[in-house]
């Protein structure tokens, strides 16, 4: 698997639509036809989405988040920047989560300032802006990249 796969599958999750078509896939992700395609391909071997690579496997696309995201694509907070909200960070999050401490996507025109969480590719910034709701999905499994046991809780309890 490679980063990018991660918020393909939840896009399709967030499209909930089995006749999404590829070119507005990619231009909603800012992600190439070409590099949406291989990633279905991944994703169709890890069992993740099904055989005509239309609908993701909600239930091994959960497993995979909750007990192997951490392991195959661990972050731990870099330095101190500028950028938009993640993690437990996000407004959606922080009404379950208090912290004094931000982590972000760094952004040049994101507007807090706080500890870096690499995105998973380059224009993630980008698509999130047009997708409140795919905003909100990365930034839940965020919490699973990089929260405490109970943040882990809540945002496992929030995808589900």
């Amino acid at each position: 698997m490679r980063p990018q796969d991660v918020p393909i599958l939840l896009k399709i999750v967030a499209l909930n639509d089995p006749n999404w078509q590829l070119q507005p896939l990619s231009n909603m992700l800012r992600i190439s036809i070409s590099e949406i395609s291989e990633s279905l391909n991944r994703s169709r071997i890890a069992g993740l989405i099904d055989f005509k690579k239309k609908r993701p496997n909600r239930l091994a696309l959960i497993e995979f988040l909750e007990h192997g995201l951490k392991y195959v694509f661990p972050q731990k907070p870099g330095a101190t920047t500028k950028g938009i909200l993640t993690a437990h960070s996000h407004p959606f999050i922080k009404q379950f989560i208090k912290s004094d401490e931000n982590y972000i996507w760094p952004s040049f025109e994101g507007n807090f300032m706080g500890q870096t969480i690499e995105p998973f590719y380059d224009r993630q910034v980008e698509a999130v802006k047009d997708d409140p709701e795919l905003y909100k999905l990365l930034a839940l499994v965020d919490v699973l990249r990089v929260g405490r046991v109970r943040e882990v809780e809540i945002a496992k309890s929030e995808l589900n």
